[in-house]
C-alpha cells in the first residue's frame, strides 16, 4: 500500500495493481472540465470544479478502503454508493464543503456540482417529491471536510481562487448555467477515469472527421443524386428548398424555422442548413432531434449513408433510469455526444436540459456551439412548453446554439395572450424566428398533391368492419389509426398479409417490414398497411390511398405526406374517417381531436390549407390547461438569486412520457447474437449502439406481469434492461404482445 493517495486501481492481465494516483486525476480532471466550459466562458470555474470534486478521497477511510490488508479492492472504487453503504465512504461532500467554507455564498455552485457529481444534482432544500440528500444537509456534515483534510493536500489543488466572472446570463437561467458546469465536470470525470480504467475503449473516442469534411462529402452525394433524380415539378420544388436552406445558413446564429410541406425534402435540406451554418460560424456538432424513437433508425441510416459512421444515434430505452442502479460499466458506456453528427429523441435531449443524473447530464456541454434541428417542431408537448422555450432562448443567447424548428405544419410558438394580457404562453417574440423558405404559402400551393375528404358529420363514428370493407377495394391503401388497441383490432378484420406497424416492433423489424412496404409499392403489389401514427414522421412510403382516423390537423397534414409523394398522380386522396370510440380519446389525442372537429367545418379553403395551422394551435394551445403544467420554472427559478434550486424535483417532475417504460431486448434477427455477446462482453458504447435496434419500451405494469410469468428477465450486464426468454411473446407480424389490445392511447406518442 503507498503513501500517495489513490484515487481508483485497475489490474494488468498477471494481476498486478496500478494505481490512478489522486493528485494526478483532479489535475487531468480540471484541465479537461475547464476545456468543456469554454465555449460558454465558464473555464475558471470548471477548473476549480475539476480540482476540488474529489478532495474526500483524501480521507484515510476512503484509501483504506481501496486498500485492503491483501492489497488492493478489485471492485471499482468509482462508483459512490448511496447512504454510505458497508465498506464505503462518501467522497463527494468534502469538496462541496470546502468551495462554501472558502467562499460562502460564492461557492455554492460549485457545492452543487462537486455534492452531486455521483449522485447526481441535489435539491437545495428536502422536499416529499426529493430523492436523497439535499445540499442543505450535505452542507452541514462538516466532518466529512475535516477528515479529509486530515492529510497533508497539495496547496496546488486547496489555494485556487474562484473567478470574478458572473454565471452566465439572468438569474433565472442560473439553473441552466450550473447544469452545463455540472456536465463539464462529470464528462471530464468520467473521461479521466475511463482513459485510466479502459484505455482500449477511451482510445476509440474522437476519431470522426471534422465538418468541412463532411460538408464536402454532403455536396458531392447531393451533386449525384441531382443527376440520378428523374425530372419532376417536386424535384424542382426540392431543389429550391435545399438551395433556400444553404443560402439562409450564412446568417448568423439564432432560431430559425423551416416550414416546407411533407415530401419537400425537409430531411436533406435541414441537413444542409446545418452543415453550412456550422462550418461557417464555426460549431462544433450538429444535433437532429426527433419526437419518435421509431423513426430514428431511418434517419440515421439515410446521414450514415451519405457522412459516414460518424453519425451516432442515441435513443432513450436503453438509459439506466435509476441513479442507485447505475454501475461504472453503464456510466462508462453512456454517449457523452462527442461525435459530429447526433440523431436522437426530444425525449433524450429535453429531459437531459432538465436532468439531475450525471449519465444524463454529461453531454449537455457538448450543446454548446452547435446547431439543433427541432425535427416536427408541432410535437414539443405543450404541457412543458414555457420551460422548453425559455431554455431554447437561453441556449440560443449564451452557449452559441442556432436551432431550427423544421415541420411542414409550423407551431404558433410566438407569445400568446389571453384578453386580459395575461400570458398563455411565454413564446419568441415575433422578430426572434427566421423563416428560410421567403414564400411558404407559394410553395405549399405549388406542392399540393391530394385531395383531404372530410366527412359531413364530424361526430359520426364508422365501425372497424366497414373500413376493412373499403380497405379491400383499393390495390394499394394505408390506414393510419390513434392507438395501437385501434391498429391491431382493425389488422384481425384483414387478410393476413396485411401489415402492421406500431412500436411494438423492434427497430430492426420495422425496417425489414418498411423496406418489404416500398418494395410492394414500386413493384405495384396488392398491398394494406395499418400504422399508428409513427409512419407519419418522415417514414419515406408513397401511397395512392391513405385513411386517416380523426385527430388533430397537424397529423392529418402529416398522414397526407404519406400519399401521392413524389406527385406521380394527378391528385392523391386522403379520406379522414371517425373510428368507433374516439369520442373517449384523452389527453393530447383527444384534444387534438376535439379542435380539429370544431374548427375543420369552419375552414372555407381546403383543410391543409398552410394558413391553417397557425390557427389550430393558436385554439390547441389555449384550450391545453397549462404549459408548464409540472411547476418547472418555479422550481428551477423562485430562489435562482439566492442560489436555492430544486434541481433533483425538477427533474423528477419533466418527464415528457408520462412513465418512461423499461427496455426489453427481444432476440430477433442479429439481435440474438448481439445479447448473448453482451453476455459475455458486458456494456461497451457500439454494442448498445447495435442493440438499440431490438428494443421494445414497456410500462411497467406489463414488465411486472411478463417477469412473473417469467417470459422476461432483468440482465445483469446492464441494470434496469430485460431480456425476452419466451419467444412466442414475439410475433412475427405484431411484434411483442406484451398486451397490444389494451394500451393507454399516450403511449403511441412516442
Amino acid at each position: 500500500m503507498s503513501d500517495r493517495p489513490i484515487a481508483h486501481v485497475r489490474f494488468d492481465a498477471q494481476g498486478k495493481p496500478i494505481e490512478h494516483w489522486l493528485d494526478e486525476h483532479l489535475q487531468k480532471v480540471a484541465q479537461l472540465a475547464s476545456g468543456y466550459a469554454t465555449d460558454f466562458k465558464s473555464h475558471e470555474w470548471a477548473y476549480v470544479a475539476g480540482l476540488w470534486h474529489d478532495l474526500g478521497k483524501y480521507n484515510p477511510a476512503f484509501q483504506d478502503y481501496i486498500c485492503d490488508k491483501t492489497g488492493y479492492e478489485r471492485e471499482n472504487a468509482h462508483i459512490e454508493l448511496a447512504n454510505n453503504s458497508k465498506g464505503k465512504v462518501n467522497h463527494s461532500a468534502a469538496g462541496a464543503l470546502y468551495a462554501v467554507k472558502q467562499h460562502k455564498q460564492l461557492g455554492l455552485p460549485l457545492a452543487y456540482l462537486i455534492a452531486g457529481h455521483h449522485a447526481g444534482l441535489p435539491d437545495w432544500t428536502k422536499t416529499a417529491e426529493s430523492e436523497g440528500r439535499s445540499l442543505a444537509e450535505i452542507l452541514e456534515e462538516t466532518e466529512h471536510l475535516d477528515k479529509a483534510l486530515q492529510v497533508d493536500v497539495p496547496s496546488s489543488i486547496l489555494k485556487q481562487p474562484l473567478p470574478k466572472t458572473a454565471p452566465r446570463g439572468e438569474s433565472h437561467e442560473y439553473a441552466l448555467w450550473i447544469r452545463m458546469l455540472f456536465s463539464s465536470l462529470v464528462d471530464a470525470d468520467f473521461l479521466d477515469t475511463e482513459a485510466f480504467m479502459q484505455p482500449q475503449q477511451f482510445a476509440q473516442r474522437g476519431k470522426y472527421p471534422d465538418l468541412a469534411t463532411l460538408l464536402q462529402r454532403f455536396n458531392e452525394h447531393m451533386q449525384s443524386f441531382a443527376v440520378q433524380a428523374r425530372p419532376s415539378k417536386v424535384n424542382e420544388l426540392r431543389t429550391q428548398v435545399l438551395q433556400q436552406c444553404r443560402a439562409a445558413a450564412q446568417q448568423p446564429s439564432g432560431i430559425f424555422s423551416l416550414t416546407v410541406p411533407t415530401g419537400g425534402g425537409k430531411t436533406l435540406s435541414g441537413m444542409a442548413f446545418a452543415l453550412e451554418q456550422a462550418v461557417k460560424y464555426q460549431k462544433k456538432r450538429i444535433i437532429y432531434a426527433i419526437p419518435f424513437t421509431s423513426i430514428i433508425e431511418q434517419t440515421a441510416t439515410i446521414y450514415r449513408s451519405i457522412l459516414g459512421d460518424c453519425v451516432i444515434e442515441h435513443h432513450s430505452n436503453l438509459d439506466v433510469s435509476d441513479p442507485e442502479r447505475e454501475t461504472a460499466q453503464s456510466r462508462l458506456a453512456s454517449e457523452n455526444w462527442d461525435a459530429p453528427i447526433i440523431v436522437t429523441t426530444n425525449v433524450q435531449l429535453f429531459e437531459s436540459l432538465f436532468a439531475s443524473r450525471t449519465s444524463r447530464c454529461r453531454k449537455l456541454h457538448n450543446l454548446a456551439n452547435s446547431v439543433i434541428v427541432l425535427d416536427e417542431a408541432q410535437l414539443l408537448p405543450p404541457e412543458f412548453l414555457n420551460p422548453i422555450l425559455s431554455i431554447m432562448k437561453s441556449l440560443v443567447a449564451h452557449y452559441g446554439v442556432t436551432f431550427v424548428l423544421s415541420t411542414a405544419t409550423q407551431p404558433a410558438l410566438q407569445s400568446l395572450y389571453d384578453p386580459f394580457n395575461k400570458p398563455i404562453l411565454k413564446g419568441f417574440d415575433a422578430k426572434q424566428v427566421t423563416e428560410i423558405i421567403p414564400n411558404c404559402e407559394q410553395l405549399f400551393n405549388d406542392l399540393e398533391r391530394v385531395t383531404v375528404v372530410i366527412p359531413d358529420d364530424l361526430s359520426l363514428e364508422r365501425n372497424w368492419e366497414d373500413i376493412a370493407a373499403e380497405m379491400m377495394e383499393h390495390e394499394a391503401v394505408l390506414v393510419i389509426v390513434n392507438t395501437k388497441s385501434q391498429a391491431a383490432e382493425l389488422c384481425r378484420l384483414l387478410p393476413p398479409d396485411t401489415y402492421y406497424l406500431s412500436t411494438n416492433l423492434c427497430g430492426a423489424h420495422r425496417s425489414e417490414k418498411l423496406q418489404e412496404i416500398r418494395d410492394k409499392l414500386k413493384t405495384k403489389q396488392p398491398l394494406r398497411v395499418v400504422s399508428t401514427q409513427l409512419i407519419e414522421a418522415g417514414v419515406d412510403v408513397d401511397f395512392p390511398v391513405v385513411y386517416r382516423a380523426l385527430t388533430g390537423l397537424d397529423s392529418i397534414a402529416q398522414a397526407a405526406g404519406r400519399c401521392n409523394r413524389e406527385g406521380l398522380l394527378t391528385k392523391g386522396k386522403v379520406i379522414v374517417f371517425i373510428p368507433p370510440n374516439n369520442h373517449k380519446l384523452k389527453g393530447h389525442l383527444g384534444l387534438s381531436a376535439s379542435v380539429s372537429k370544431s374548427l375543420l367545418p369552419l375552414f372555407t379553403e381546403p383543410p391543409l390549407y398552410y394558413r391553417h395551422f397557425k390557427t389550430y394551435f393558436e385554439h390547441y394551445y389555449t384550450k391545453t390547461k397549462s404549459r408548464d403544467a409540472q411547476g418547472i420554472e418555479e422550481l428551477l427559478t423562485k430562489d435562482a438569486r439566492s442560489l436555492k434550486i430544486q434541481f433533483r424535483t425538477a427533474a423528477n417532475r419533466f418527464r415528457l412520457i408520462k412513465e418512461e417504460g423499461h427496455a426489453v431486448l427481444v432476440p430477433y434477427g442479429e439481435g440474438e447474437k448481439l445479447i448473448e455477446q453482451l453476455k459475455i462482453l458486458g456494456s461497451s458504447r457500439w454494442l448498445l449502439r447495435k442493440l438499440q435496434r431490438y428494443t421494445v419500451t414497456i410500462r411497467e405494469q406489463d414488465k411486472n406481469r411478463l417477469r412473473n410469468n417469467g417470459d422476461i428477465r432483468e440482465l445483469k450486464e446492464l441494470a434496469g434492461v430485460y431480456e425476452l426468454v419466451t419467444s412466442g411473446i414475439y410475433d412475427s407480424k405484431l411484434g411483442l404482445m406484451s398486451d397490444p389490445f389494451q394500451l393507454d392511447p399516450e403511449d403511441l406518442l412516442w
